[in-house]
């Protein structure tokens, strides 16, 4: 009986050892992998409800579902396309202040990496009535505080329109493609300060306070469009590399009442950036950032918007740059007081200010980084925020005081966490994952950091992965020979043989500040990873010096060097992992996309005893050719710091060039031109070294869209397993 018993378990663990199924490509980008989420989720500040953007098959229809934060009830669906069968898929919305008017966001057209115009629809509630906002696409439509009125920009104006009498009056006139840009950001600014919206209205409605930028003088860089017409088309944008000239910017004042505009006075500031603007809890006082060109002087300024004047109310220096970690760092109080978030004291914490700039305190202390400024709850005078308190590669949401007493870690379980706050602070909806756990999201009790209830767990997922039964990511420390410990991570194959020799592709970005290994939900490329090990590699992912979230030393000892330590950091990481028993010392590869890239073609040249392979997808390969804004700040401008430049830009080593190299690049990136990767091919020609390229037509920095993604991550499949 005991030895039929047997039989049967090893027949059913045969069973379910080769029904195990293999990854495919086709499947990772497909999104089998996909989890769950909460598809444009947004807290309601009136009511303290949250609405979900949902997509009904069934019923072949879209709502805007309203939901109670306190029981996960849906208290209402605010609107329904099945009832509007012409209206377009509803993709965005956003409520007035009143919620009882909608704007939706249809057919969405891209333009840069976070800027779109869209076809918009105002929706009312009340009356069940859906008007057009205007007759072509815009960008940015935004409700004033009293809900009557929505400023909106189209081709480089701003217009005001009325919600009662649907009228129409524009704000500016001057604007012009390539010339003038009114109340939005100009490519630079979007790419690298991280905002589309470059007005604000005022806390009583009567005033509109925008950023005008004026490009006549940024140099242009066009590029081919290729689509399937006879003749390509050129598309011209004004991009200001290192070096060049930037977009005057000028700050205005437009008054709803007499339909007037000021402008107001910067003269003391030459070459500036402005990098926020926001108008304060007192109607007439409008803050401004001013940021001098190499970013390491940051005034905070108040305008009076009814005399004009101005005056510094913060300024903040530092003997590299100032980094915007968090790009909600400025948060009024009733009173005018402020919240700040600086790197101060070597990390990156929160401080509490007065409304003429003198502190009151520093509210959290320690060798550990915030990571997000959550909010203020002025009411029980507590503030909520993220950190990585509890080690760098994780992520807590944390409670304060404004006094700074009684810090309290409200989320419990390792890995990621993120919250989304509701309007009266009682509550939140917390999104954890680990490298373990695909997304949860739960309802929390802000007080305690309590889960109360369950939203989503992604199950389907966990399910579906058992039958892959995928390798692990397991985080460790390296540690080079120069004594340097840094974070890393390493998959292995699932049926990995320690007395065997393993090849190894090694995966990493190394931008100032970036972070790759973090305890984190696994992305596309992690599948593609396992995808990789499943075929006999090991993958290995480190974080070098100039990466973040580990202090100020660690991350802008790259300053003025971009590049140097970067690449010593990983060819010292390959010579580790090269001593390791299982690994093949002579099989090491490198691969990187955007700054991994410029690393991937820099470690391959000046790393050529170490590295076999390299892989440079969209790469930087001369900081000249990319922008003022990133650039400047870590290497101040060309004129200033050739050297800087020169000595770790791969396209002055092309003759060093030993191993196979693949690059690739789409023809209209607008990030980093294909001129990087062409006049890299061209230094490789001319030293007489054989290379392979790839060049997508008319993709962007991201290269996606139909099968690309598929066909892109089949080539380089194939080139590490015919190069390594």
């Amino acid at each position: 009986m005991k030895s039929r018993c047997f039989i049967m378990v090893l027949l059913l663990c045969s069973q379910v050892f080769f029904s195990q199924e293999k990854l495919s490509i086709e499947t990772i980008y497909s999104g089998a992998f996909r989890p769950q989420a909460m598809e444009e989720f947004q807290t309601l500040k009136k009511s303290n409800q949250y609405a979900v953007l949902h997509y009904d098959d069934a019923q072949a229809s879209i709502q805007i579902d309203l939901y109670d934060f306190a029981t996960l009830k849906k208290v209402a669906t605010a609107f329904d396309t099945k009832n509007y069968t012409r209206l377009p898929p509803v993709e965005a919305y956003s409520f007035d202040p009143t919620e009882q008017l909608l704007l939706l966001a249809c057919n969405i057209q891209p333009i840069y990496r976070h800027s779109f115009k869209a076809d918009y629809f105002i929706y009312d509630r009340n009356k069940k009535e859906l008007t057009r906002l205007t007759n072509t696409p815009v960008q940015e439509p935004t409700f004033s505080p009293d809900g009557k009125q929505i400023v909106f920009a189209s081709d480089n104006n701003l217009f005001l329109y009325n919600v009662v009498s649907k009228q129409t009056i524009p704000l500016t006139l001057d604007g012009k493609k390539n010339e003038i840009i009114n109340g939005i950001c100009d490519w630079v600014y979007e790419e690298e300060f991280s905002f589309v919206k470059a007005f604000d209205w005022s806390l009583d409605s009567k005033k509109i306070a925008y950023i005008r930028f004026d490009e006549r003088q940024v140099p242009s860089f066009a590029m081919t469009v290729f689509e399937k017409s006879l003749y390509p088309r050129v598309e011209t944008l004004k991009y200001p590399k290192a070096g060049e000239k930037n977009a005057t910017v000028s700050v205005h004042l437009y008054d709803v009442d007499t339909k007037t505009t000021s402008a107001v006075s910067l003269e003391q500031y030459k070459d500036f950036y402005i990098p926020q603007i926001q108008w304060t809890k007192e109607a007439n006082v409008l803050a401004a950032k001013i940021l001098n060109r190499h970013q390491n002087n940051l005034d905070l300024l108040f305008i009076d918007a009814k005399t004009g004047n101005t005056k510094v109310i913060l300024n903040e220096k530092n003997d590299k740059y100032i980094d915007f970690i968090d790009k909600s760092s400025l948060t009024f109080l009733a009173d005018n007081r402020f919240i700040w978030t600086s790197e101060l004291d070597g990390y990156h914490h929160i401080y509490i200010y007065d409304k003429t700039g003198k502190l009151i305190r520093q509210l959290t202390k320690g060798n550990w980084e915030i990571t997000q400024f959550y909010g203020l709850d002025e009411k029980n005078k507590k503030i909520f925020y993220q950190s990585v308190e509890n080690g760098s590669l994780n992520r807590d949401v944390y409670s304060i005081d404004l006094d700074g007493k009684n810090k309290k870690r409200l989320s419990q379980k390792t890995g990621t966490h993120d919250a989304t706050f509701s309007s009266d602070y009682s509550y939140y909806i917390n999104s954890y994952s680990s490298v373990t756990t695909p997304t949860v999201y739960t309802l929390n009790d802000a007080k305690t950091g309590k889960e109360l209830q369950f939203i989503e767990t992604n199950e389907t997922l966990k399910s579906r992965m058992l039958s892959y039964d995928l390798p692990s990511k397991t985080f460790f420390t390296l540690k080079t020979d120069a004594g340097v410990s840094l974070n890393a991570w390493m998959i292995k194959p699932k049926n990995f043989v320690a007395t065997k020799k393993y090849p190894v592709v090694m995966y990493q970005y190394s931008g100032p500040g970036s972070q790759m290994v973090k305890n984190e939900w696994l992305n596309y490329n992690d599948f593609w990873f396992m995808h990789l090990a499943e075929q006999e590699y090991i993958v290995v992912c480190v974080d070098g010096r100039g990466t973040g979230f580990r202090g100020e030393t660690f991350k802008k000892m790259t300053y003025k060097q971009l590049g140097k330590y970067e690449v010593e950091d990983q060819i010292a990481a390959a010579k580790v992992l090269g001593s390791y028993s299982y690994i093949d010392s002579s099989r090491i590869g490198i691969f990187g996309w955007s700054f991994g890239g410029f690393m991937a073609t820099n470690c391959i040249l000046k790393g050529n005893d170490v590295f076999k392979m390299a892989i440079a997808v969209a790469p930087v390969t001369n900081w000249r050719f990319y922008d003022t804004i990133y650039t400047e700040r870590y290497l101040q401008t060309p004129q200033e710091n050739p050297q800087g430049y020169d000595d770790n830009s791969p396209i002055h080593f092309a003759n060093q060039l030993q191993g196979k190299l693949l690059l690739i690049h789409g023809s209209s990136d607008d990030n980093v031109h294909v001129q990087n990767s062409m006049l890299m091919m061209e230094a490789l020609i001319q030293a007489n070294k054989q290379f392979d390229s790839q060049i997508y037509p008319d993709k962007n920095h991201g290269i996606y869209g139909g099968m690309t993604r598929i066909q892109l991550y089949h080539k380089m499949t194939n080139f590490i397993k015919e190069s390594l």
